[in-house]
């Protein structure tokens, strides 16, 4: 027994009665809902494939409004390459719910670090790595760095005080918006 196919192809123009290839009642029908569904979807996906960009020109456009968006006086201070990361950061810090500390490091460097009001010392740690690691990163070079290694050979101190609880939150320490924390070696014990 033969399949009929699911398309049907007409042979002979509309009215021409008793040719060879003349639609039945039931193929015109198909034919036509096969013609609405097509007129209705078709021209619709034609569209997006044209329109569609490749990657790299949609990350183009995306950098570019990026730096527009950058140039408002809430974001002026932020790298050309900002991520969405640093952003968020610094509108909650407009709003209240951020604030920056300054870390000191051994070199001078001061590293505006942004947490969250209510942030733990491990919060302060993980945001100086993804600092440090974006700092690297725009630089041009991103280099292996231990950070089990630089925290068991370094600490971080608040007026004194050694911040060594990790889960004990910086508003315990004093720590307030825009203070200053030295990133110091530790001492060798003899």
């Amino acid at each position: 027994m033969k399949e009929e196919s699911s398309q049907v192809i007409p042979t002979a123009p509309a009215g021409e009665a008793g040719e060879k290839g003349e639609l039945s009642s039931k193929d015109e029908e198909v034919l036509e809902a096969e013609e609405t569904q097509t007129c209705g979807a078709a021209p619709d996906v034609e569209e997006e494939d044209e329109e569609a960009l490749p990657h790299s020109e949609i990350l183009d456009i995306f950098e570019e409004g990026l730096a527009r968006l950058v140039q408002d006086p809430l974001l002026c201070d932020l790298p050309i390459q900002v991520t969405l990361e640093e952003i968020n950061s610094q509108i909650a810090l407009e709003y209240g719910q951020a604030m920056t500390v300054k870390v000191l490091k051994a070199d001078g460097e001061i590293m505006p670090i942004v947490v969250v009001q209510n942030a733990t010392v491990l919060d302060l740690k993980k945001a100086i790595r993804r600092f440090m690691e974006l700092k690297q990163q725009r630089e041009g070079g991103v280099k292996h760095v231990s950070w089990r290694y630089v925290w068991r050979t370094h600490h971080l101190v608040f007026q004194g005080e050694k911040l060594e609880d990790d889960k004990m939150r910086l508003k315990d320490y004093g720590i307030r918006n825009r203070d200053e924390v030295t990133f110091m070696k530790k001492l060798r014990k003899k």
